[in-house]
């Protein structure tokens, strides 16, 4: 359960207009199609998963996991480790992640959850980047996927902060992520719950 308690927000109220905006504009400006670009994805990269992971242009070194990474944590380009030296713009980075949330952790979990394209947008983004960040075998078997499966909205938006741990302690950070935000940057359960109905 939470440590914190999770409302529906203004900004993420705006965040989810926003994204459903931007999906009907690049669709065609109809609602009722299915966009390029699903609602779900603009909404958990743009919103959720960019804040949260950061920009780096150019390779770094992670000491903690002794390897290069780019752009968004990138650590693999066209199938290959990242090595030193290599630079990106922003542009690039941006269509590396998209591609990335929608062939690896959208497509993979309308697959893999039943029902999963017909939850709320705000529960379809939220559960997206807390794959990105912990697997999509964590989401599929998670309390938040069986609940949402089962209409409990609500719950499973509540059951995602439960992976709020690294090495089996409570992260600070985390507990930001999956929960209600900072300043700066939306939680996913804020997200998630500012897109149901009161």
């Amino acid at each position: 359960m939470p440590i914190n308690k999770i409302v529906p927000s203004k900004r993420g109220k705006s965040a989810i207009a926003g994204a459903i905006l931007a999906a009907v504009l690049v669709g065609g400006g109809s609602y009722f199609v299915e966009p390029e670009r699903p609602v779900a994805v603009v909404l958990a990269t743009d919103t959720l998963i960019k804040p949260w992971e950061g920009l780096v242009l150019k390779s770094h070194w992670d000491p903690f996991a002794k390897i290069y990474d780019i752009c968004y944590g990138e650590t693999r380009l066209n199938g290959k480790p990242v090595t030193a030296g290599v630079t990106k713009t922003k542009t690039e980075c941006d269509a590396i992640l998209e591609a990335r949330v929608y062939n690896d952790y959208y497509l993979p979990l309308t697959k893999r959850i039943k029902g999963f394209q017909s939850f709320p947008v705000s529960v379809q983004a939220s559960m997206v980047s807390g794959a990105y960040n912990f697997g999509v075998a964590g989401m599929v078997g998670s309390r938040a996927a069986k609940l949402a499966v089962e209409g409990r909205y609500r719950q499973a938006c509540e059951a995602q902060t439960a992976w709020n741990k690294a090495g089996g302690r409570v992260v600070g950070g985390l507990v930001k992520r999956r929960e209600m935000g900072d300043a700066q940057r939306l939680g996913e359960a804020e997200l998630c719950v500012s897109g149901l109905a009161a």
